[in-house]
């Protein structure tokens, strides 16, 4: 994906999509007829050229098969979708085994961010899911290690091709007076400057930290609190400013 000829880059989390599964959002307040909303306000806002990534929580479904109504509802949406892992994603496997589903299924518009990072302009589009951010269970150490880990591959990899990275993530970092320190030890080693994240609804929304915080600049994108309407970062991620 050539920066050259893109228009615009957007953001939008946990679109919770359930069209091959009995999941109804719309039990949760805000979320009545959410998908038919996303669908509406993405195809008037991207373009086909557009890249959207998705930081976790696309579907509801177990499995390919169960999930597969969701990645067909999202292939036919315009742009480039890159998507990452949520808490919620039970459907994701091995990166070969989710290439082959999407391969063998023609969603050719879909891309997988898990240990790279892809082009847009001289931007570094880089992330991974993250974990939760209190740090009060010794038994996640393994993940929270791991999850570090496949963060600075992506950074590491953007880097290597001369891109500012940008990343994303499903958990946030920081929330209230919790702070996930392993996820921050990466962010302030390779000096992050933007982070996109979701996970975040309902009441916790307004306890999120949408804005600046020790120097990195946070942006909330969980999809309610969009209003199910992805988010334009172009001017966000291109610019050195923060």
């Amino acid at each position: 994906m050539k920066g050259g000829s893109l228009l615009k880059l957007f953001a939008i989390a946990d679109l919770h999509l359930s069209l091959g599964v009995n999941k109804p959002m719309d039990i949760f307040g805000g979320w009545t007829d959410h998908v038919a909303r996303i669908e509406k306000n993405w195809q008037h806002s991207v373009s086909k050229e557009d890249i959207v990534v998705l930081p976790g929580d696309l579907s509801w479904g177990m499995n390919f098969s169960q999930a597969y109504r969701d990645f067909e509802f999202l292939h036919r949406l315009n742009g480039t979708k890159i998507i990452s892992k949520g808490n919620h994603d039970y459907w994701w496997s091995t990166r070969n085994k989710m290439e082959n589903f999407l391969s063998d299924n023609g969603f050719d518009s879909i891309k997988i961010l898990h240990n790279n990072h892809y082009r847009f302009g001289e931007v570094g589009i880089c992330g991974t899911r993250g974990w939760i951010s209190d740090n009060s269970e010794p038994a996640d150490a393994k993940v929270l290690a791991r999850e570090a880990g496949r963060l600075s591959a992506s950074i590491e990899l953007a880097l290597a091709d001369d891109l500012r990275p940008v990343v994303f993530l499903h958990y946030p970092p920081v929330f209230k007076e919790s702070r996930n320190f392993d996820i921050l030890d990466v962010l302030y080693r390779y000096g992050i400057k933007q982070v996109f994240y979701g996970h975040l609804h309902g009441n916790a929304k307004s306890y999120a930290i949408n804005g600046m915080c020790d120097g990195i600049n946070y942006h909330l994108v969980s999809s309610d609190f969009l209003q199910f309407d992805p988010m334009d970062i172009t001017k966000i991620v291109q610019s050195d400013n923060l």
